[in-house]
């Protein structure tokens, strides 16, 4: 199929890339048509071609993210990452609909031949098939068109931006900025039964604007704001402003806030700069507030993505909601789409409808996009078999493999994947299939490692033959289920960590890996880190026990981020807790028979549960281990520091990059610029091509994976927790 993709020198191309794959208990769209937000996806176009020096000025958060970064991995893995970044194409597109062509087994509510609206810019792109969750997507009214349809999205921004100004019948409301989504509430207010003026700077907006229901239009330089209110509103001032514009100054919002009544409302709904005056905010006692998006439900992926809708009698109006109330107005003919949709273009010619928006004085204000209707349905993918068995937790010796195997298979690669590992593995073994979730970042990394497929449904991948190892780097609630359907596809298996997220899982992936030919090693980077293997060759000359204290400072989880929603991501113990809790496995060679740990954060609030964690672990040979993994603390401070004490030793490790070892009265400083992930890549293709042994025993990962799950019963449990 066909997308359009933008890279961030500016380029836009219309790429062929895989079919996508309709999500857990979501659809999968043929599109007919998309809208182009001028206003929106123009911003997203200019950003995209701004010099590195404009974008950092633009986006310093980002910044500050590659200063985090090279402080505890080093500049060349920062830059690495910018520059991944800055060569991944990202797709367009929010607002789209469709005929449903595929559903997924777990959703009740749509047929395939359904018409539909989809949302969202993490899925209702530009392209020819869009797989899309549950809840971003609303059956399209029989008096409503394919073409207005696709405005859907855009009108529940306008929609909730209406529910949040809570307009009152002959409010009078000033709005602020006419592009799309400002003349969309002009229209959506004066269905509401308010009165409006519209404010824009292009005077050719005015006649549109009194058709989508403007009393009044005010062009700046040729008339007077503050004048025009005046006279409409015998001097009071108006009830309400919605700010509509997309600006770094704080201008449109001063200018809304002059001509505010006493305790009138301010609702901002576009990218515009927000330093407030005191002095008029505080003496009018105005009320700020913010319009996110499509309503309660955008960002959560809870809702989103799992399809866990919010009770009616608690949330009146979600996103879902709010799609369906604009449909039906789509349906008594109430939103004047044809007064804003400006033209009309093939989907072969919408690049050069960006082209057209960047240029001074463009006209153009809502284009829809028409997709062809001579495309194949989507035919359904060979399945690699998935049957699940029992046995005994013991795995068989892995031999090593009697020929190198044909090539490598990928199922998710991110950022993480294309940074850190897919560089260290690109010409030690030949690239098979790779599959992503969107099509456009599958194809992206097909070309940029040389893959041969491109996918988005890892069956595709499975089904190959059994000489193909797999790599596995998706979120971590699907770890266990493509770790077991590989192994029984006789895979040679490498699996980010976590190895999985329950015991459950565990058992069946024991069942698995005795039933099959392949291999199994778990991401654990830091055993192959050069700092480690220093450290084990001291310890090996350091008799008895030994002790050693490991402090992590990864900084405060932001609750947008994935590794905020437990059932995708198990929480920060078993994401992340895990990777230091096997580093001490690592070191002392040891079992370990009991562990205490603690939650120094109150399990309350965004993140109920535990995300700053206090742990000691005991060994069998005496040896002890003692963490603190906390999200407090200061960013400043190194990410990661181990102390390493034994019998006429003493070591420092700070970051993987600087080692102190103190031994006979004598001081030795070594520095380093490698976590592991390059030296562990290596060894594992190295096996795959059979040169070498397995580089981590099944077994090594499996009592790491039970010690972190023991670790979560201590927390819960408030006591030690002995293991077997």
């Amino acid at each position: 199929m066909r997308q359009i993709a933008q890279y961030q020198d500016g380029r836009l191309e219309l790429q062929e890339v895989p079919m996508p794959t309709a999500p857990a208990g979501g659809v999968l769209i043929r599109t007919t048509h998309s809208v182009i937000s001028a206003g929106t996806e123009k911003m997203k176009v200019a950003q995209a071609r701004m010099n590195l020096f404009q974008k950092a000025r633009a986006r310093p958060d980002q910044v500050r993210k590659v200063i985090d970064t090279a402080r505890n991995l080093g500049w060349r893995s920062a830059l690495e990452k910018v520059r991944n970044r800055l060569d991944t194409p990202t797709p367009l597109g929010y607002s789209a609909a469709g005929i449903v062509v595929e559903v997924d087994k777990a959703n009740t509510r749509f047929r395939v031949g359904d018409r539909v609206a989809c949302a969202g810019a993490e899925c209702a792109f530009h392209a020819e098939y869009l797989a899309v969750p549950d809840l971003l997507v609303a059956s399209v009214p029989d008096r409503v068109e394919n073409w207005q349809a696709a405005y859907t999205t855009i009108c529940a921004i306008a929609l909730h931006a209406v529910r949040q100004t809570e307009p009152q019948v002959g409010d009078r409301v000033l709005v602020v900025g006419q592009g799309l989504v400002g003349l969309l509430v002009t229209n959506m207010l004066a269905i509401a039964g308010a009165r409006v003026m519209a404010i824009d700077v292009q005077a050719s907006r005015r006649p549109i604007c009194e058709r989508m229901g403007a009393e009044r239009v005010v062009i700046p330089g040729q008339q007077a704001l503050s004048d025009e209110v005046r006279d409409w509103t015998q001097g009071y001032g108006v009830d309400a402003a919605v700010v509509c514009t997309a600006s770094q100054s704080s201008a449109p919002v001063e200018q809304a806030a002059q001509v505010l009544r006493d305790r009138g409302r301010l609702v901002s709904v576009g990218i515009t700069g927000m330093e407030l005056p005191w002095k008029v905010f505080y003496e009018k006692e105005l009320d700020v507030r913010f319009s996110r998006s499509y309503g309660p439900g955008r960002y959560d992926p809870t809702y989103e993505w799992a399809a866990c809708d919010y009770p009616i009698a608690y949330v009146r109006w979600t996103e879902q909601r709010n799609f369906d109330a604009c449909l039906h107005l789509m349906a008594q003919g109430r939103i004047n789409l044809e007064a804003i949709t400006t033209r009309y273009v093939p989907l072969l010619d919408a690049s050069k409808v960006y082209e057209d928006l960047l240029v001074e004085g463009s006209t153009d204000i809502g284009v829809v996009i028409e997709y062809p209707t001579d495309r194949p349905d989507r035919s359904a993918p060979a399945r690699a078999a998935t049957a699940l068995g029992t046995g005994p937790a013991a795995a068989p010796p892995v031999a090593r493999p009697a020929q190198p195997v044909s090539q490598l298979d990928v199922i998710g690669a991110g950022n993480f994947a294309r940074t850190m590992l897919l560089p260290h593995l690109k010409g030690r073994i030949p690239f098979g299939t790779v599959v992503n979730q969107t099509a456009l970042s599958a194809n992206h990394v097909k070309t940029k490692f040389g893959f041969r497929r491109a996918a988005t449904d890892h069956f595709e991948a499975l089904a190959a033959g059994e000489s193909a190892a797999v790599l596995i780097a998706t979120r971590h609630q699907m770890h266990a289920p493509l770790v077991q359907a590989a192994l029984l596809a006789n895979r040679h298996v490498f699996v980010e960590k976590p190895l999985c997220l329950t015991r459950a899982e565990l058992a069946e992936i024991d069942a698995a890996l005795l039933q099959s030919q392949g291999s199994l090693q778990v991401g654990f980077n830091r055993r192959f880190a050069p700092a480690s293997a220093e450290l084990k060759r001291r310890l090996a000359a350091s008799p008895g026990p030994k002790s050693a204290t490991y402090r992590v400072l990864p900084g405060r989880l932001d609750v947008q981020h994935w590794y905020a929603n437990y059932m995708e991501s198990g929480g920060r113990v078993i994401g992340e807790v895990c990777h230091f809790l096997d580093y001490f496995c690592f070191l002392f060679d040891a079992r370990p028979v009991r562990i205490s740990a603690q939650s120094i954060r109150a399990l309350d609030g965004r993140l109920p549960f535990p995300d700053s964690v206090a742990a000691q672990v005991e060994f069998a040979d005496g040896s002890c281990g003692q963490l603190i993994y906390s999200a407090e603390g200061d960013p400043g401070f190194p990410k990661e520091g181990l102390t390493l004490v034994g019998s006429g030793l003493v070591a420092e490790l700070t970051n993987f990059q600087r080692l102190v070892v103190y031994s006979g009265r004598t001081r030795k400083k070594v520095s380093y610029s490698s976590k592991g992930h390059a030296e562990q890549m290596e060894a594992w293709a190295t096996f795959l091509n059979g040169r070498a042994d397995h580089p981590l025993p099944y077994e090594q990962s499996r009592i790491s994976t039970l010690l972190t799950f023991a670790a979560l019963d201590s927390i819960r449990e408030g006591r030690a927790v002995d293991l077997p």
